[in-house]
């Protein structure tokens, strides 16, 4: 493994810092199920796949004020995350 990606968190426990985040801020909560077209009951369908994973991960990234309120509330670098969210979405 890259020294680069050794200081990459887990890409599973990066999803779980998401939806953790999401679950204690209801509106952005609300934001990523609009975003991703999930009801409640999808969502708590979903949880622990790849798929939502991929989805939480690209979320945040893709947003920069709640990834750096992520980062700052979970001790994870935004260059950290964004290591993990490259090596998520490398093509191979």
């Amino acid at each position: 493994m890259p020294a680069s990606d050794r200081s990459a968190p887990n890409i599973s426990a990066l999803a779980d810092m998401c939806l953790g985040f999401l679950a204690e801020n209801p509106e952005e909560l609300l934001g990523f199920m609009q975003h991703a077209g999930l009801t409640p009951d999808a969502l708590r369908a979903a949880i622990g796949s790849d798929r939502l994973q991929h989805g939480l991960i690209d979320y945040f990234a893709a947003n920069e004020p709640i990834l750096l309120a992520l980062c700052a509330n979970s001790g994870t670098t935004p260059e950290q995350f964004m290591r993990a969210w490259h090596r998520l979405n490398q093509v191979e």
